[in-house]
């Protein structure tokens, strides 16, 4: 079984193309990729509300999108779209997923994983800043 964390986008970013890693400067974002990389994952992706699942080494450039403001329908082809890269680089039935990511980002995928954790579920973004800052 293999292990892969799911890190969702957030808005501020650079204003020039970079690493997915190093695209993404809020100090949410950062957190989590170190939280991510302390857990020794066998990779990282980033779930991009415009580029969809991006690993962290893949250079993107920035944009203004977020599934935030998208309908449901725009969401679920979003989803599709994912999980389409996902069982190209995953066994959605074997390996086990760990979503740093909201509600919108994970919602129309959990159906599809049997093997996930959301260890910040349900916390506000105070509440998950303090929360990976115990971990890491």
């Amino acid at each position: 079984m293999k292990k892969y964390v799911l890190i969702s986008c957030v808005s501020q970013k650079l204003d020039r193309p970079a690493l997915s890693k190093d695209l993404y400067t809020s100090t949410l974002f950062k957190l989590c990729y170190r939280y991510a990389t302390s857990l020794k994952p066998d990779a990282i992706f980033v779930l991009s509300a415009k580029y969809g699942l991006v690993s962290c080494d893949q250079v993107i450039a920035p944009y203004d999108m977020t599934l935030n403001e998208m309908k449901a329908r725009n969401v679920r082809e979003w989803s599709e779209r994912v999980l389409v890269e996902l069982r190209k680089q995953t066994d959605l039935q074997k390996d086990r997923f760990i979503f740093l990511a909201g509600d919108k980002y994970r919602k129309y995928l959990l159906q599809h994983i049997r093997n996930c954790q959301i260890p910040m579920e349900r916390l506000r973004i105070g509440e998950q800043l303090s929360w990976l800052k115990k971990k890491i």
